[in-house]
């Protein structure tokens, strides 16, 4: 398992045999997607749980690596981690 999934699934509170949705559009996510880009081989200070969020593959090929909605993702993102924090 990568070690930005690890993260991810430890920071969200997850198991790896959890089902995880996916934060646009609550199907199985199967994808931690980096909302900055790690570029190719790129380093690991992007590995911080406010750049990782569970997509599906749909919401991966749609929004992934689109410039335009990088900031929408972020949004999205920060209000999950805001309800997280909450309960």
């Amino acid at each position: 398992m990568k070690n930005h999934t690890k993260i991810y699934l430890k920071e969200m509170n997850y198991h790896e045999t959890d089902w995880i949705p996916c934060e646009m559009c609550g199907q199985t996510a199967v994808d931690i997607h980096h909302i900055e880009a790690r570029g190719m081989g790129g380093s690991k200070d992007k590995d911080v749980i406010e750049n990782l969020m569970a997509l599906c593959r749909s919401c991966h090929n749609r929004y992934g690596d689109i410039k335009e909605e990088k900031a929408m993702l972020r949004v999205t993102h920060l209000v999950k981690l805001s309800q997280r924090k909450c309960k």
